[in-house]
């Protein structure tokens, strides 16, 4: 099991990267060989199913989350939002929260529990840095890009 937290600071206002970050299929633009699919209805709340695919041929696999919170920003105050991840390779949760910076930007804070079935507990020095490197890559993407 690893346990991280990103925080990124951005220009846009807290509903602009709520809107960024919470656009699921966007979020394939961002991570190498992946497509995301939203198997529910629109718009996104709690029960709200995705999939992101993973990888390439028989090498892929698939990563089910659920989204189990949601609280989109209002009033002037933070968003929020937490997935639990239901695979059978990947599993634990994610949450994201974005707050309001003077000046009309946002902060977005980003925590993650992330557990790979069948690699030992010898591998979470690595797989942690490799997904705070991808995960962090992702938060610039998905913020600045577009």
């Amino acid at each position: 099991m690893v346990l991280f937290v990103l925080e990124r600071v951005s220009r846009h206002p807290v509903a602009e990267s709520w809107r960024r970050l919470t656009d699921w299929p966007r979020h394939a633009d961002v991570v190498p060989l992946t497509r995301v699919t939203v198997r529910t209805p629109a718009p996104t709340r709690e029960g709200t199913v995705f999939v992101a695919r993973s990888g390439l041929g028989p090498l892929a696999f698939d990563d089910p989350m659920e989204v189990v919170a949601w609280r989109p920003p209002g009033g002037g105050g933070p968003g929020t939002c937490r997935l639990v991840k239901r695979g059978t390779f990947v599993t634990g949760w994610a949450e994201f929260e974005v707050h309001p910076v003077d000046g009309g930007g946002s902060r977005v804070v980003w925590r993650e529990d992330l557990s790979v079935r069948g690699l030992p507990g010898s591998a979470d020095r690595l797989v942690g840095r490799s997904a705070r490197w991808m995960f962090g890559r992702a938060m610039d993407g998905l913020l600045e890009r577009g």
